[in-house]
């Protein structure tokens, strides 16, 4: 009686912990890893703060069994992380190379000039749009740390110091600022508010705009055993089965993907609106999608094996 009670008890327990998926709503119940107690990433204490306590949260990550969405609880506020960041992207000169091998490579394929609009949120210190400026192509990016963004400016990229969502989507809308092209890169995963944030990245969509996002693929964390990229600052994990979800609830459809090897193993997702039947699905979203059904990431199943791994 007792044993039962304390596994009733337990139950109820990891649901009210675990909270909601921050997708679908569905409650979350099913451990994908848990690495104890850690504090918060990109913190620096300062020498005055060494005889001080420092706050330490779960990396407990959990998987919803209804979309699959790899996630974990937001313990800090996003506008309490991102407001000044610690990170500039043209620190690596790497990155600085991939990003304008991408903006050459979408020029040429989607005929941008100076009367197209691309737009980048979470632009960070204007690493990537700097590529299209110099090209005469008009841009904007939108990042919420203002120290990032101020040195955007500096290189000649107008930057709005803001977090993006559907209102501010809207706002654009409105203003008539709808990009041809949209960018997202690494950004989803550090989104707390992921439907809204999709919301806007279609609404700020021109009818026959094409989005592109890059993530590193869940796909690979768990193939090579990659846990030391779960920490805080990254609230979810995808698959591309559980961002085609995700797109397509907001009237989003995946075109075409490329595996990359940056990040320890990346996909660039290709999306459109629905309503857009000019961008045909290439081969390589089948491949990529049919490769994370073979790995089981179609079932709840297949998450089972990673803590184990991990441990």
């Amino acid at each position: 009686m007792l044993k039962s009670f304390q596994a009733t008890f337990e139950k109820k327990a990891v649901q009210l912990f675990a909270g909601h998926c921050r997708f679908c709503g569905a409650g979350l119940q099913q451990t994908f890893v848990d690495l104890g107690m850690s504090p918060l990433c990109e913190t620096y204490p300062s020498v005055e703060d060494l005889s001080r306590g420092e706050t330490y949260y779960p990396l407990h990550v959990y998987v919803c069994d209804q979309c699959f969405l790899v996630q974990l609880e937001a313990y800090e506020n996003a506008e309490d992380i991102f407001r000044e960041y610690p990170y500039f992207s043209s620190y690596s000169d790497s990155w600085l190379k991939h990003a304008k091998n991408y903006c050459h490579k979408m020029t040429a394929e989607l005929g941008l000039n100076e009367n197209s609009f691309v737009v980048e949120v979470a632009s960070n210190d204007g690493y990537l749009l700097q590529y299209f400026a110099e090209l005469q192509i008009p841009v904007l990016g939108i990042e919420p740390a203002g120290n990032v963004a101020a040195v955007a400016g500096q290189k000649g990229v107008p930057t709005l110091v803001k977090f993006f969502g559907s209102r501010l989507a809207t706002e654009m809308a409105a203003e008539g600022r709808r990009a041809d092209l949209v960018i997202g890169n690494n950004v989803l995963a550090q989104v707390p508010e992921l439907n809204d944030f999709v919301e806007g990245l279609k609404t700020l969509l021109k009818p026959e705009a094409v989005l592109t996002v890059e993530f590193p693929h869940l796909l690979r964390l768990i193939e090579r055993n990659q846990f030391d990229t779960i920490y805080h600052e990254h609230f979810s994990y995808f698959s591309m089965l559980t961002l085609k979800r995700l797109l397509e609830a907001h009237g989003l459809r995946i075109f075409h993907v490329e595996e990359l090897s940056t990040h320890g193993g990346s996909l660039r997702v290709h999306a459109c609106r629905t309503e857009n039947h000019a961008r045909q699905v290439t081969s390589a979203v089948s491949k990529v999608l049919a490769d994370e059904q073979a790995a089981g990431l179609a079932k709840i199943e297949g998450y089972d094996g990673f803590a184990r791994k991990v441990k």
